[in-house]
């Protein structure tokens, strides 16, 4: 049997402006093709796009909400969400989440407002703002609409970095001053803080030191912004070990930076930057009743066609 074309949009999220922020490929798969198109094919695939992700939606009976009521009783779209990098799946994904929350809301299911996604994290949800319309980012000056996205997602403890878990880290920032180093609980990826945004900015670090840490994740390097921006912090995140040497813009990572930060600032809104050659901004919320973290962004669709392996 003959497989049809599958449809896929590339997004570059946590931004507004195209070739900016984190581009991610999103699929859209039948039910009845879950089995057909196998995990090796989604690798594959992921491999082909060699995108920092590709996601896999695969549609889910609809059910009323109960969760915040967001829905107010109404029902809510549900999908699957898988992510793969060039290398391998992952558990939890903030800017692939990002963008399949966009491509959905802009163009395969636009009347939903919310969306619920099924993953190997728990349940995510995706909200809905109202959308502004600009033309500023095209050269075909036709109006496109923007809209934020506001994503749920839990918060991830940053736990003190044993110093078996932190080989040769002055080598692998080039020497660069660390004010402290911890580490996440959930990927155990490595924190390290910086004294200032344009250290951030300024680093280079040596990857072949990153690939000698501990465990599977990666180096997140994490500074104060600079007296009179609109960030709070910066950060960049280095994750050769999953087959992406820098990561433009992780949304996953504030899932631990959001504690981190407003402990040390001593506030629960936050926005940051990543400060990667493409850049993007974060919009953020600690929710310290529940331990969530509201990510909130914006995203664009750059390319869309279909996939015919």
């Amino acid at each position: 049997m003959v497989k049809r074309p599958l449809k896929y949009f590339v997004v570059d999220a946590f931004t507004d402006t195209v070739f900016k922020g984190n581009p991610a490929a999103v699929c859209l798969l039948e039910e009845e093709e879950e089995v057909e198109r196998d995990e090796k094919w989604m690798q594959a695939v992921a491999t082909e796009f060699n995108l920092s992700e590709t996601c896999y939606l695969i549609p889910i009976q609809s059910t009323v909400s109960n969760a915040n009521d967001l829905s107010n009783g109404q029902s809510v779209r549900r999908f699957h969400l898988r992510w793969f990098t060039p290398v391998a799946e992952v558990e939890l994904c903030g800017h692939g989440t990002l963008a399949s929350a966009h491509a959905l809301f802009a163009s395969w299911v636009p009347s939903a407002n919310v969306i619920e996604f099924v993953t190997l994290s728990g349940v995510l949800i995706a909200k809905r703002d109202v959308p502004i319309v600009s033309t500023s980012n095209f050269s075909d000056g036709e109006p496109h609409d923007y809209f934020s996205i506001e994503l749920d997602f839990p918060s991830d403890a940053v736990l003190e970095c044993e110093s078996a878990d932190r080989p040769s880290l002055s080598e692998t920032l080039n020497g660069a001053p660390m004010v402290n180093i911890s580490k996440t609980a959930a990927a155990g990826d490595i924190i390290i803080e910086v004294p200032s945004g344009k250290a951030v900015e300024d680093l280079q670090p040596q990857l072949d030191e990153i690939l000698k840490c501990p465990g599977g994740g990666g180096v997140i390097i994490t500074g104060p912004a600079p007296d009179g921006s609109p960030f709070d912090f910066f950060s960049r995140y280095f994750c050769p070990k999953l087959g992406i040497n820098e990561d433009p813009v992780c949304g996953g990572i504030h899932c631990a930076l959001v504690p981190y930060w407003s402990k040390r600032l001593g506030k629960c809104d936050l926005v940051a930057y990543m400060a990667s050659p493409r850049g993007g901004i974060l919009d953020l919320h600690l929710d310290e009743t529940t331990q969530r973290v509201l990510i909130r962004g914006k995203a664009v669709a750059v390319m869309e066609g279909s996939i015919l392996a």
